[in-house]
């Protein structure tokens, strides 16, 4: 089956894990994420873009309480660039897998141990906000408008994960997958994205997609022994001071 190209797999993540607002400024999209993240709150190059056009931007975010941040795509070398000259910085640059759903759907995980529910439960909750992802985040999953569903993993007869995943135009994407520590490496987070491509079948979707950063060694090599394929990557380009407005 083939896969979707690169530009699908962005609109995917534009539609499943939702900035609060999206406005045009000149050739930028500017977003206001509402403190859930960088990925909503990265502002974006729909046309090329020069120097002169960087201000307002940064004027833009800093508005909205952001540190001036760009979302930069492979084919953005120009604005990547442009970027680097006005010493913004590297920051997180992030891998995108896909698979069809049909790779992961020949296994099923045990009965006990994997469950799609929504709206979270408290106890998910908890487990997100011991990895660091807050009210912000699950603010951001609420705002989806695709099918979606909250992922929740037992370990050992315990709650022991939690994740979100959201369907758009036939591809799904986990976001916010996280396993408590005491619970790595026993199998957990394969059995959670298994049940996930199992979930999302019975939704319509034919792929399942994940992004990780480059950095979370754990969760590429779960990726990629699932099978999945590495077939884009994005960074940001931060302000390195901020640029606090006067």
């Amino acid at each position: 089956m083939e896969l979707p190209t690169t530009d699908h797999l962005f609109d995917v993540i534009e539609h499943t894990w939702p900035a609060f607002a999206n406005s045009a400024l000149g050739p930028w999209t500017i977003r206001d994420g509402r403190g859930g993240g960088k990925r909503v709150s990265a502002a974006t190059a729909r046309a090329p873009v020069t120097t002169e056009d960087l201000p307002a931007a940064e004027d833009a975010m800093r508005a909205l309480g952001e540190v001036p941040r760009f979302m930069i795509r492979p084919e953005q070398g120009d604005l990547d660039a442009l970027l680097a000259s006005a010493e913004y910085t590297i920051v997180d640059p992030v891998n995108i897998y896909v698979c069809p759903i049909e790779a992961l759907t020949g296994a099923h995980p045990p009965r006990t141990a994997t469950f799609d529910i929504w709206e979270p439960m408290a106890i998910q909750l908890d487990i997100w906000q011991t990895g660091g992802i807050g009210s912000a985040r699950i603010d951001v999953m609420r705002r989806a408008k695709t099918p979606k569903t909250a992922l929740f993993g037992r370990d050992d007869n315990r709650p022991a994960a939690t994740g979100y995943a959201a369907i758009h135009d036939g591809t799904a994407m986990v976001h916010a997958l996280e396993v408590l520590p005491r619970h790595r490496k026993r199998g957990l987070g394969r059995h959670m994205m298994i049940h996930t491509a199992h979930w999302a079948g019975t939704h319509g979707a034919t792929h399942l997609s994940v992004i990780c950063t480059a950095a979370n060694t754990g969760a590429n090599a779960l990726y990629a022994s699932l099978g999945m394929r590495l077939v884009g990557h994005y960074h940001y380009r931060q302000h390195p001071i901020g640029a606090p407005a006067p």
